[in-house]
């Protein structure tokens, strides 16, 4: 049985609304006023959490260190990954700020860490939940610092395999992390739809028997929705303002229209999963009456006159005595004379 992650006060898992993070990760481009538009932006669109990135850039990358191709093709190629990240670093006072705004709009702050710096301010802060990215699943010293906070965990898995899946939930339970979700992730900016793989969800939530969700990179809202529909709990969307603006990320993220769209689109796949009882809606009754047939003279019934096939028909609507009835009806009497085309009840029979 799948134990639901309780966050802020919110159970999230199977048999309940889908979480949706609207990951504003790097998009403020460390611009403190641009990120409250987009904590702005992600309450307007519905989003129940906006989504961070929390880190110190020489605890995260060497000098040394390249850029992934789409972050090339978004940004200064001569700029070294090191550089990238120092000019999209958050301070501690913006943080403080971004989280004031999200009470004041009513959505949850959320932030990934990528060093331990990073994650003990974030819980000093008292973030409700750590969300660990992928690029840190094999990171088990950093998983263990993680677990040790006793917060619950969202753990994303992109470029993993299942085994390494296996060592990270370890680690994190071994660290005393008692409450975890896992999302199925494509590491790719933007993902193809035809990598998404989505039935890979399924296998985790089988495997490890806890919520199991979607951190989504394609464009448009379709992956995300057919993730819904094949039970994803948590919903994760790169977000922005402005498709346009530099930026490693912007390019692969929605713009605000396109995410209340998405989160829209979700709430009503949810609602058409329903309760998965085999029964008619309440709105199919007038159809129903309309539509289904029932049990009507096919000619003047005499009273007494036995009911035989050539004398009854079944017609529209479906008010009366249904054709699956006939059985029930055949060979009885009628006890009154029954016009043609009159539907045909069982107290007019003997």
């Amino acid at each position: 049985m799948v134990t639901p992650l309780k966050i802020a006060g919110r159970l999230v898992g199977p048999g309940y609304p889908c979480f949706i993070i609207a990951e504003a990760g790097v998009n403020h481009n460390g611009n403190l006023e641009r990120a409250l538009e987009m904590v702005e932006a992600a309450a307007a669109g519905g989003a129940d959490a906006v989504k961070f990135q929390t880190f110190r850039a020489e605890e995260v990358a060497t000098t040394e260190a390249p850029k992934a191709a789409y972050q090339r093709k978004a940004t200064n190629q001569d700029q070294s990954q090191l550089d990238m990240l120092r000019s999209l670093e958050l301070t501690p006072e913006h943080h403080e700020s971004l989280n004031a705004c999200c009470h004041e709009k009513g959505i949850l702050f959320l932030s990934t860490p990528f060093d331990k710096t990073s994650l003990d301010f974030l819980a000093s802060m008292g973030m409700a939940a750590i969300k660990v990215p992928s690029g840190e699943i094999t990171n088990l010293p950093f998983l263990k610092q993680v677990g040790e906070k006793g917060l619950p965990v969202i753990l994303s898995t992109g470029m993993s395999n299942l085994a390494e899946v296996d060592l990270a939930v370890d680690a994190l339970r071994q660290a005393g992390c008692a409450s975890l979700a896992l999302l199925h992730c494509v590491s790719n900016y933007p993902a193809d739809p035809a990598d998404a793989n989505l039935r890979a969800m399924s296998t985790m939530a089988e495997r490890f028997a806890l919520p199991v969700g979607y951190s989504d990179h394609t464009m448009g809202s379709e992956v995300a929705l057919a993730a819904v529909a094949l039970g994803a709990c948590i919903i994760e969307k790169h977000f922005t303002l402005d498709r346009s603006l530099p930026g490693p990320d912007h390019m692969a993220s929605a713009e605000p229209k396109a995410l209340a769209d998405m989160v829209a689109g979700i709430r009503k796949v949810e609602a058409a999963l329903g309760h998965g009882r085999k029964e008619p809606a309440p709105s199919e009754a007038d159809t129903k009456a309309m539509a289904r047939r029932s049990l009507v003279a096919a000619r003047d019934i005499a009273a007494g006159e036995i009911l035989t096939p050539e004398a009854v028909t079944f017609k529209r609507p479906g008010t009366g005595l249904g054709p699956d009835r006939w059985q029930e009806v055949q060979g009885r009497r009628a006890k009154q004379n029954i016009a043609v085309g009159t539907l045909i009840s069982l107290e007019m029979l003997s």
